[in-house]
């Protein structure tokens, strides 16, 4: 209990300090900022890193500084003792490491914040890593978590515009991305699925699970002798690797619709033979046979520079309601396919096409579902390496050539099987039957009498301003409610009395009116109108 208190109080006053520190480096210093958060959440341990690396993931809440120095979050943590891996070992698997592995090196190749990897040797031959998560690493972060949340109520009592940003919710999505990573069977059944896609493509591999060894704490797999992409920049072979990555994400993301969703150059490898390995599961993106479909659709139509189609896609993949103004859209579409059209052709980014395209309208409070910024992010992460390996590579030409063949993938993907001969025509042709059902099922709903739809659009602010004014009148009439109470109240000198002659009640009344009206006032002084 004591441990808990302190722990709490460590993240509580470490919270504080960084809002101080926000506050004070924002206007003097902001260039110091990230570079101070990243430490701060250092300082907390495994579980507030975690969360960070998490956080560099929300394109749509963090700038650009921010994400970097987050993604670059690592706990300078030694490795923990050898037999305590090993017990883990032995209690995971409820065998002696000797029976397990012809050999086991106690000597870790690595030691992370999460876990640490032990090469070995299966009786057959078979030259594996092995994977330990930390002792008591589940328990902590249970116990961080439950703590920040008690932590962020607090603050929102205190500072109630905090709500504004959903700091709970957000949380609670790092949460699960966080119990994710510390759990090895997910990682498994992420190599699993993987390996069901990338084991069908040529010159692409990836290490496999050595079944059946995977469990909550321990994850045995194939060890890769390759080399790291990295070491391939500049050299004669980098080229044809391009090629094959690019081939390898086009038959991901439009043809399997599940991709490797962290592909920066510490995650990939090569071999001498020229196949490329991918690693590190922890995190992989899905995506359905209809947002393949209108990926493909967008990619062609990014292309062909269409921003029409462009806007259809991503009303089809999520990024706006079937309800927008679209003009003002398309017209937007239209300044961004321009300014890119002007860059040279080997800084083209689709990657960065979709983001600004997603942003269109948006606001402050913008937020993407989970799994579009994953797809995203792994775009961006993608063209950068594809880059690095070669810095001519003309994408868009690329991607131009083979919009046909992308958009039969995405076709093929879909349940029917039936492929048109336009592009245009399947997309209103496939947008005809849903359209159809829709409108049915609405005349169902009301009793065979279509039903209609107004949309408005600039009223939001209006209807917001009102509903603040009927919160402010109600808490009025409560405030003026509970003084009339306490003047009725003091007028009889029936129960407890303090200070000699007030009667408690009337106390309690007055305090409550005066702690109402103090937050009326302060609403009020915020909005800066009477």
């Amino acid at each position: 209990m004591a441990g808990t208190v302190r722990r709490g109080g460590q993240i509580a006053w470490v919270g504080l300090t960084l809002g101080v520190a926000v506050l004070r480096l924002r206007r003097r210093r902001p260039e110091r900022l990230p570079a101070y958060v990243s430490a701060t959440l250092v300082g907390l341990g495994t579980t507030f890193v975690k969360l960070g690396q998490g956080l560099s993931l929300r394109w749509d809440l963090l700038p650009a500084p921010y994400r970097e120095a987050l993604s670059r979050l690592h706990s300078d943590v030694p490795a923990f003792p050898a037999d305590q891996a090993r017990h883990m070992v032995e209690q995971a698997f409820g065998a002696s490491v000797e029976e397990l592995f012809a050999s086991f090196d106690d000597h870790p190749l690595a030691a992370a914040s999460v876990a640490q990897i032990h090469p070995a040797r299966m009786h057959d031959g078979r030259d594996v890593v092995v994977k330990v998560t930390r002792p008591g690493i589940h328990a902590q972060v249970q116990a961080d978590l439950r703590l920040l949340r008690r932590t962020l109520r607090v603050a929102q009592w205190i500072w109630p515009p905090l709500k504004r940003h959903r700091p709970l919710e957000l949380v609670d999505e790092l949460g699960a991305f966080l119990r994710d990573e510390i759990d090895m069977r997910h990682e498994a059944q992420n190599m699993r699925r993987m390996a069901k896609v990338l084991d069908a493509l040529p010159g692409i591999t990836q290490p496999h699970v050595v079944e059946p060894y995977a469990t909550r704490d321990v994850l045995v797999q194939d060890r890769s002798h390759g080399t790291r992409l990295e070491a391939a920049y500049g050299t004669a072979a980098a080229p044809a690797l391009a090629r094959a990555l690019l081939g390898a994400y086009v038959h991901q993301l439009f043809g399997a619709g599940v991709f490797h969703a962290d592909p920066h150059p510490g995650n990939l490898f090569f071999f001498d033979d020229g196949r490329l390995c991918l690693h590190d599961f922890g995190s992989i993106g899905v995506l359905d046979p209809a947002s393949r479909l209108a990926l493909g659709g967008m990619v062609e139509a990014i292309a062909a520079d269409d921003a029409e189609g462009v806007l259809d896609a991503a009303i089809a993949m999520g990024f706006f309601p079937p309800q927008v103004d679209r003009r003002s859209h398309v017209r937007e579409i239209h300044l961004i396919l321009a300014e890119m059209a002007s860059r040279p052709l080997a800084q083209w980014s689709i990657a960065e096409a979709i983001w600004r395209v997603a942003r269109i309208g948006q606001g402050a409070g913008f937020r993407l579902p989970a799994h579009l910024l994953s797809l995203i992010r792994t775009l961006f992460l993608v063209e950068n390496t594809l880059r690095a390996l070669d810095p001519d590579l003309d994408l868009l030409g690329t991607l131009s050539a083979q919009a046909a063949a992308i958009a039969d993938i995405a076709e093929a993907s879909r349940p029917s099987g039936n492929r048109p001969l336009a592009m245009r025509l399947a997309r209103t042709a496939r947008q005809l039957p849903q359209i159809a059902t829709d409108l049915l099922r609405q005349a169902q709903l009301s009793d065979g009498r279509p039903a209609f739809s107004v949309h408005h659009h600039g009223l939001s602010s209006t209807q917001e301003a009102i509903a603040r004014t009927g919160n402010r009148l109600a808490l009025a009439l409560v405030t003026l409610g509970l003084y009339v109470s306490g003047a009725l109240l003091s007028l009889h000198s029936d129960g407890p009395q303090v200070f000699g002659h007030m009667p408690f009640l009337a106390m309690v009344a007055f305090a409550a009116a005066g702690l109402l009206s103090l937050r009326l006032v302060m609403a009020i002084a915020r909005s800066g109108h009477l």
